[in-house]
């Protein structure tokens, strides 16, 4: 039954939690740093992926994030970043997934003089082309960094502005560890008053209190990762009667320090529980994964069954950030795929 559940090529998972420059291929590096003349310390795909991967030992965020400081000057570039979402629409097609949102920040993207709406544009043209190549669904989250506040109003600006176009929310992501969520509750305010949809990373690397202010203060719909939930019995509750959808990453949880192991990980509550949980890879290049590996992973070690599978990709379907009409449409051609004939 497992092997049914994986080794058809139906497109049976959604996935909300993926950040589109933590999804790049070793070849692309490569290809992107020759066209552009960039210099590199090795220049085989098994010499590059010890420097765009982290380490096995890695187990803090900080230290997770510093992969990004050797990669992004690779790829801050047009053609590169219409590439890599091109391609992530094939990578995830290949391993089942009818529906995926994309994340990323414009103002990291831009730097080396390209304009944050080229990124933007670029992105998703990128995003459609691959559409309509692997019969996918994907559309765009613009990140605010928790670093640079200052960035977070264009932010907005731009979901705005392209949100006809592809763009169907903000998150706030960065390391929560040194910087908190008030700088950037203006923006907040402001996208809610435009009627975007917000996701916060909250609880991964802090503490319970930071899923309560991304609640509160930042008027999150959904939180990132949420790890830290389990601290807080009241916080808990409320996430639990309010069906708050939260966004979990086994492998990059153990990576970035957020969770010890496995065999203690929140999300075997989470699901016990009945909360509003699916799962995603986070940075699937960076980690070395995919959306596959997650399921088996929460198969293998996390001991569910392909009854929890099934309710996680609802849960991520049901929690997507697509018009109400859409998501009706991807939630009944999931109901095509994962019920028998008679039940519909």
């Amino acid at each position: 039954m497992i092997t049914q559940w994986f080794g058809t090529r139906r497109k049976n998972k959604v996935e909300l939690h993926l950040h589109l420059d933590g999804a790049v291929r070793v070849e692309t590096f490569l290809d992107v740093a020759r066209r552009r003349g960039i210099e590199l310390p090795t220049r085989t795909p098994e010499g590059l992926a010890r420097y765009v991967r982290v380490a096995h030992d890695c187990r803090s965020l900080t230290q997770f994030l510093a992969t990004f400081d050797f990669f992004i000057p690779i790829i801050q570039d047009g053609e590169a970043i219409e590439r890599i979402a091109y391609e992530l629409c094939e990578d995830q097609a290949r391993v089942g997934v009818r529906y995926f949102e994309a994340r990323f920040s414009p103002q990291l993207l831009a730097r080396d003089g390209l304009a944050v709406e080229e990124v933007v544009e670029r992105v998703l043209v990128g995003l459609e082309r691959g559409q309509r190549a692997f019969e996918v669904g994907a559309r765009a989250i613009l990140c605010c960094m928790r670093h640079r506040p200052d960035w977070s109003m264009e932010v907005v600006r731009l979901a705005v502005r392209y949100r006809e176009h592809g763009v169907v929310g903000i998150d706030l992501a960065g390391d929560e560890s040194r910087f908190g969520a008030e700088l950037h509750a203006e923006a907040y305010r402001a996208a809610r008053e435009m009627g975007l949809h917000r996701t916060v990373h909250a609880g991964e690397a802090g503490p319970a209190h930071n899923i309560r202010e991304a609640l509160d203060l930042l008027g999150a719909e959904r939180i990132g990762h949420g790890y830290r939930l389990v601290d807080d019995e009241e916080l808990y509750a409320r996430v639990r009667e309010e069906d708050i959808p939260l966004e979990c990453c086994l492998t990059s949880s153990l990576q970035t320090g957020s969770v010890p192991d496995l065999a203690t990980h929140p999300v075997r509550r989470f699901v016990l529980d009945g909360l509003n949980v699916s799962l995603s890879t986070d940075d699937p290049s960076v980690s070395g994964i995919d959306l596959e590996h997650e399921y088996r992973l929460a198969l293998s070690d996390l001991g569910f069954g392909l009854a929890d599978l099934t309710r996680m990709v609802f849960n991520a379907a049901r929690s997507s950030f697509l018009p109400p009409a859409e998501q009706r449409r991807l939630i009944a051609e999931l109901k095509r795929e994962y019920l028998p004939p008679d039940v519909l």
